[in-house]
């Protein structure tokens, strides 16, 4: 069980970067109806850069996605 956590941990990586794009435009485009700055939501207020907010907001998007790969990933051994 523990040589598929890195085979976890990749498949959630792929899955939120392939997914950060077009569920990013969503919450964008939320928080715009809502009247939230685009620069404000990034920064998390101001609190940090704009680099180190999508990382931030990467990293919010990978915890579901972990609980994805880790519910649609085969744990049991496969014969080869």
């Amino acid at each position: 069980m523990l040589r598929s956590v890195p085979q976890l941990l990749l498949m959630s990586a792929i899955v939120t970067t392939a997914l950060f794009a077009p569920v990013a435009a969503l919450v964008a485009l939320l928080a715009m109806l809502l009247g939230v700055p685009l620069q404000s939501l990034v920064t998390f207020g101001g609190s940090l850069g704009t680099l180190q907010g999508m990382a931030a907001w990467w990293l919010i998007f990978f915890v579901p996605a972990l609980v994805y790969a880790a519910y649609v990933m085969p744990w049991r051994a496969t014969e080869t």
